[in-house]
């Protein structure tokens, strides 16, 4: 779903609505060129340029803490590289994915017993006492002092790295693409000294979502509207309908169009139930964040707007951590192709 902070906030109020490597010589004393031959070996140190911020590791952490950002793509990318055992304190979840097993370990992780505060997420104090050495959060929005947050600065103080997502600096997600998916793993296995496991990830991902492409290549494009269920983020109908960002790049791989990739100039349109209406919807891509039962709230859809191709065809598929931000939108890509091109598989 989308990153942005302050959307995130809507989101959640309408569900409840560093030591440096050494080694020594053979006879025991302590050698400058064994140190940097160690540094060299692990990998470390590492480097990265993080919304304007330069963030140095010479090794792994091992105190991580998951923002919520309405978002699964930081723990779920810490976990498909083997890394949940880093993780003191996870606020995300969406209680659903399509990798089997994955809910259930987002599920289990520590949450650090931490009291969120109005944002969902971890105000300042409590993130200063679960003493992490990094800190993950999908937006700027996570490090910014006046919403309550520890800032990146003040978390560097005491000893802390921080990190913000692909497209989270300035908070606009509208330009996400799969390509940040892969960013991210290969950011964190970077980070984490597990890069070859990150470029594993990202080359089948590439493979998979090649592989539905060339099967797609050259059919008609079907127009998809791509909502979340049972969500409110405006003051129409539809305010949770899908019109710019990873979504759009995940269509198109799919063999797809986004119906209302126009009526937004950001990640989502607000729209009425006119507008919905007089659109035509040739499937659907229903998306759930904290919902048990999306498929229901497809069908009534489809009941609801009998005249859409949609409704006529029943074409419609629910997705949940697949279709955003993470290691895992080859999954979303072959689902929606299948609903799109059923022809085709």
């Amino acid at each position: 779903m989308s990153i942005n902070r302050p959307t995130a906030t809507a989101l959640a109020a309408a569900l409840c609505l560093l030591t440096a490597a050494c080694g020594s010589s053979s006879d025991g004393r302590a050698s400058a060129g064994t140190a940097e031959a160690a540094a060299s070996k692990s990998g470390y140190p590492v480097t990265l340029e993080n919304c304007g911020e330069k963030e140095t590791f010479t090794k792994a952490p091992s105190r991580v803490v998951v923002m919520n950002g309405a978002s699964v793509a930081e723990v779920s990318t810490l976990l498909a590289l083997g890394l949940g055992d880093r993780i003191v304190a996870n606020e995300q979840s969406y209680g659903a994915s399509e990798v089997a097993g994955r809910a259930a370990a987002i599920k289990k992780l520590p949450t650090g017993n931490v009291k969120l505060n109005d944002a969902y997420d971890v105000p300042r104090e409590a993130m200063l006492g679960l003493r992490p050495d990094l800190v993950l959060s999908t937006t700027s929005y996570g490090f910014d002092e006046k919403n309550g947050f520890a800032t990146r600065e003040q978390l560097a103080r005491v000893g802390a790295h921080t990190y913000v997502s692909p497209r989270g600096c300035d908070q606009d997600t509208s330009r996400m693409t799969i390509a940040d998916s892969y960013r991210l793993l290969r950011d964190m296995g970077r980070v984490f000294d597990v890069s070859d496991r990150a470029e594993k990830l990202i080359a089948a991902s590439e493979k998979n979502i090649a592989a539905v492409t060339a099967r797609v290549e050259g059919k008609k494009k079907p127009k998809v509207m791509v909502l979340f269920s049972n969500m409110s983020m405006g003051g129409n109908d539809f305010s949770s309908v899908v019109a710019k960002g990873i979504y759009n790049d995940i269509l198109a791989r799919a063999g797809g169009s986004n119906a209302f990739e126009n009526a937004s100039r950001t990640s989502f349109a607000d729209l009425s139930k006119e507008k919905a209406a007089a659109t035509d919807v040739d499937a659907l891509v229903v998306i759930a964040y904290n919902d048990p039962n999306p498929a229901a709230y497809a069908r009534k859809l489809l009941k609801e707007f009998p005249q859409w191709p949609a409704a006529k065809n029943n074409a419609f598929v629910t997705l949940s951590d697949s279709m955003y931000l993470g290691p895992s939108n080859d999954l979303a890509v072959e689902k929606v192709a299948k609903v799109l091109h059923p022809d085709a598989f």
